[in-house]
């Protein structure tokens, strides 16, 4: 019976409580004149706190580890999901910004706006600290432990994915709909091959590349397109 309640209680702090605190504590008053980087190292900080915590309930309240997806995936079935999803989620990406770019879709809320990193130094804390942060402590709160038990709530896989999904749509809710709706949509195509294999980590390297990408890439150059635009006669 205990078990089952740490189980319960960390699962409605995932779908509920965080998207609460991050509302709360990502607004754009409370980030203006704080430094990118003592945001990104917040940020970390709070996923790792977090992803420990989950990783004392799955200790305490579940049999083993492969039961949150860690279990091992040949290096061809790895190869094959972490490359489809990185390439199908950031032509997906790049769909978003065009629609947006077109007034087609919600323009970036302030908050991606101000986050964005723009020097080196930025820059190298969204590829060393951030990326890899949110693949390997979002994949395993969200795709791991949260996809399992609302499966097993719900008996049902695909109910498990869209519970997951909605609730790490939810935990970007300080992005705005547009940043919402994009994380719900990518946590369901992560959640995917872990239905299909049982594993984790190609979704893991996967989340890493694609926020590599957006962080350095995507993210930057579409800014940097909309101050040009802005500034044009």
């Amino acid at each position: 019976m205990l078990p089952k309640l740490v189980r319960v209680i960390f699962s409605l702090f995932l779908i509920a409580g965080i998207p609460a605190l991050s509302w709360h504590s990502a607004r754009p008053s409370h980030l203006r004149g704080i430094p990118k980087t003592a945001l990104y190292f917040s940020a970390v900080m709070s996923q790792w706190v977090l992803a420990a915590i989950g990783v004392v309930v799955v200790i305490v309240a579940w049999p083993n580890w492969s039961s949150a997806g860690f279990h091992r995936v040949a290096f061809s079935g790895f190869l094959y999901w972490t490359l489809l999803l990185t390439v199908v989620s950031v032509v997906g990406l790049g769909f978003f910004l065009l629609l947006e770019h077109w007034g087609w879709w919600p323009e970036e809320s302030e908050v991606v706006r101000l986050l964005m990193p723009e020097t080196t130094r930025e820059k190298l804390w969204a590829l060393f600290g951030l990326a890899p942060t949110a693949g390997l402590c979002e994949e395993f709160l969200y795709r791991g432990f949260l996809l399992a038990e609302a499966s097993g709530w719900c008996h049902s896989v695909v109910w498990g994915v869209v519970v997951s999904s909605a609730a790490f749509g939810l935990a970007h809710l300080y992005q705005g709909i547009n940043g919402m709706v994009r994380a719900a949509l990518l946590g369901a195509l992560l959640a995917y091959p872990v239905v299909q294999v049982g594993s984790l980590y190609p979704s893991m390297t996967a989340h890493f590349l694609i926020d590599a990408i957006a962080f350095l890439w995507l993210g930057p150059r579409f800014l940097e397109q909309e101050k040009s635009s802005e500034v044009a006669p």
